[in-house]
């Protein structure tokens, strides 16, 4: 497994955690502001798409997981 899907895998699963903790119909409802966790998470995606710099991914690669395309 390489570092960008090791870094998709946690991208989905925050955003994933955020909106069952934020959503108030869920029932793992804590308080809306989870919400705001999702919101970051998918601006740094977007930010990653277009600038091609995604800090998770970097931070893998110097822990030694190998880069590589989807």
């Amino acid at each position: 497994m390489n570092a960008e899907r090791i870094t998709h895998i946690v991208a989905g699963t925050f955003i994933l955690l955020s909106l069952l903790l934020g959503a108030e119909n869920s029932p793992l409802f804590v308080n809306k502001n989870f919400l705001w966790l999702a919101a970051f998470v998918g601006v740094n995606l977007l930010q990653s798409g277009f600038t091609a710099f995604c800090p998770l991914t970097r931070i893998l690669v110097k822990f030694g997981i190998k880069e590589g395309s989807c």
